[in-house]
């Protein structure tokens, strides 16, 4: 991963961040701190050419779910099991 991404990540407020992947699709955990939110994430992602740079090309390797919005790759997930 480029650094710049790396640091996009940081100044959005994520500080944990694992991808996984199997076939076309990827899953993604966050750990975020209070200062994150998914509309700050888009507005620093839309003005960072490095991070519209790195989504172009992440488009090669992930499909969008059926229901997705037009060019919507990451959705909100819901939490249906936990086992401690």
């Amino acid at each position: 991963m480029w650094p710049e991404i790396l640091e996009s990540i940081k100044v959005a407020g994520i500080e944990s961040c694992e991808i996984y992947a199997v076939g076309n699709r990827l899953f993604m955990l966050l750990e975020t701190n209070d200062t994150f939110s998914w509309e700050r994430k888009a507005e620093l992602d839309a003005a960072n050419p490095a991070v519209q740079e790195w989504e172009a090309l992440m488009w090669k390797y992930q499909q969008a779910l059926p229901w997705a919005g037009d060019g919507e790759k990451w959705m909100l997930t819901e939490k249906i099991f936990e086992l401690k």
